[in-house]
């Protein structure tokens, strides 16, 4: 696991030990972390902060420059909320841990010209497999659907 997405797992162990939903995000310019956040929906009985959001957040107001070098480090997947803030910033390329357990709206960030990596790190696998089958009506209250039955 590269250096930055070794922050964004401590991250979302950070939220997960909260009893938060462990997601964890970096916002990295110019090979310096600028931002950090993790998933804090439950923690701050937020609607919005998800762990991107809170990286978008600790890294206050920036210069539309400045976002257009950054690189965004998430442990899973974004979903349409936090891929709708990183194409409103244009920055250019987003780093997934993971999306075998949740797939975001990937294909809304390449089809504006957003470089995705993903990289299914087993690590970012198993904690959020993990989470889901301990936690599945929080679990899918976070993305917004009704709750299933995880397949644990």
């Amino acid at each position: 696991m590269d250096q930055f997405m070794q922050v964004a797992y401590q991250e979302a162990l950070k939220g997960l030990r909260e009893g938060g939903i462990p997601i964890g995000s970096v916002l990295v310019i110019d090979g310096q972390i600028i931002g950090r956040g993790h998933n804090q929906r439950v923690q701050q009985g937020s609607a919005i902060l998800h762990a991107e959001m809170a990286a978008f957040e600790d890294a206050g107001r920036l210069k539309p420059q400045e976002y257009q070098r950054a690189v965004l480090y998430t442990t899973l997947s974004p979903c349409d909320m936090c891929s709708g803030a990183t194409l409103l910033y244009k920055i250019p390329h987003v780093v997934i841990g993971e999306n075998i357990t949740f797939t975001g709206n990937e294909d809304a960030l390449r089809s504006r010209g957003v470089r995705v990596e993903v990289l299914n790190e087993p690590a970012c696998i198993r904690m959020m497999e993990n989470f889901i089958c301990e936690n599945p009506a929080l679990w899918y209250e976070d993305i917004g659907e009704d709750e299933k039955v995880p397949g644990c």
